[in-house]
């Protein structure tokens, strides 16, 4: 049977003042009338019933999954004692998943990225289906052919292909490759054999499992006592005791580089991973002046900036260029377009210096 995991979690930085930990950025509506989580249930739900979606969430952020996902049963959201990064997450939903169904395949995905259309992604997630179950040992990942030479993706290099499933094509992965420089970035783009890493994974659970127990004993031993606790009455316990000494490991750092054993399906659908203001820009349209405007403006000589703020609240600039300016309730943020990275470290500094009240 196919389970879906949900993950949920953390606190979106890079999209403050708009995301905060009372209401990160999965739970916003950053797209369309629904939030970033609503939109990742409804594509999934189409082939997946509500009972075999599991939602693996922050601590405090369980009562905003269920009242997001009213349909989800309560038993379905699990909140981590803490952030211990994919590799964790994702292979908690395994455990879990196996410890009911045996033979589950699971597929993992983020539940803040923006896929449309639907029917595509659909389509896509069934060809996969059907490579984990003809190749039980494999692990299935979506590749999205780059439109532009990123530096805030991984990549994929795909190696010798397969015949097609559901016309989709289908290669072996020769290499998983991190987040490159604009150069590296620019040459796997000019050799048409490289894809965006979407996140998106399919693998049996037992697969998955078996990859942690060989590549991350520790981790896996964790996430066993876990599971096999999971209905007893110290649960609670066992699971912060267990969870909070784990290591933060992404998932492709601790199972997918190095792995000879992976499948990539050249995506259909389109992708974003609305990482950062600069995604969002890129979602919505533009002025004549190349200003992005969510908010009530008044510009002079204003150009390549994203503006956006609360109803109501007026913001006016004049002779400004390549800035972010987001106001959102008792805080703005004035940053340097350019620069994506330097928000996450503001919120850092806030943290630091105890201005919790902001974040």
């Amino acid at each position: 049977m196919l389970h879906a995991i949900l993950m949920a979690g953390g606190g979106g930085t890079r999209f403050w003042p708009r995301s905060r930990q009372r209401c990160p950025k999965q739970f916003l509506k950053l797209t369309g009338n629904r939030s970033l989580l609503q939109q990742a249930f409804d594509r999934i739900v189409g082939l997946v019933s509500a009972e075999q979606i599991w939602a693996i969430t922050s601590s405090g952020q369980e009562l905003l999954v269920a009242e997001q996902l009213p349909e989800l049963p309560r038993h379905r959201i699990i909140a981590e004692p803490c952030g211990r990064d994919t590799a964790a997450c994702i292979g908690l939903g395994a455990a879990l998943i196996a410890s009911e169904d045996p033979d589950a395949i699971l597929i993992a995905m983020p539940a803040d990225h923006v896929i449309e259309p639907e029917q595509e992604f659909r389509r896509a997630i069934l060809a996969g289906v059907r490579l984990a179950e003809e190749y039980p040992a494999t692990s299935v990942i979506f590749g999205i052919p780059p439109s532009y030479p990123a530096t805030g993706f991984g990549y994929i290099h795909r190696g010798q292909p397969l015949p097609e499933r559901m016309n989709l094509a289908v290669f072996h992965v020769s290499e998983f490759k991190e987040k490159p420089d604009i150069a590296t970035a620019e040459r796997y783009v000019a050799t048409g054999e490289y894809y965006w890493n979407s996140g998106l994974f399919i693998w049996k659970a037992r697969t998955l499992l078996d990859l942690l127990k060989r590549r991350q004993p520790k981790l896996y031993t964790a996430l066993r006592r876990i599971a096999t606790n999971w209905h007893g009455i110290d649960r609670d316990e066992v699971f912060r005791q267990a969870y909070e000494p784990l290591e933060r490991l992404s998932i492709d750092y601790a199972v997918m580089e190095g792995c000879d054993n992976a499948l990539v399906i050249q995506a259909p659908f389109q992708w974003d991973d609305l990482g950062s203001w600069q995604a969002f820009e890129r979602r919505n349209p533009q002025d004549a002046d190349h200003n992005t405007i969510r908010a009530t403006h008044c510009g002079i000589n204003t150009r390549n900036c994203l503006i956006v703020g609360d109803p109501g609240r007026l913001i006016a600039t004049a002779n400004v260029e390549n800035l972010v300016i987001v106001q959102d309730g008792d805080a703005t943020l004035i940053a340097d377009k350019r620069d994506e990275a330097a928000i996450k470290k503001l919120v850092g500094l806030l943290k630091q210096q105890g201005w919790d009240q902001y974040l």
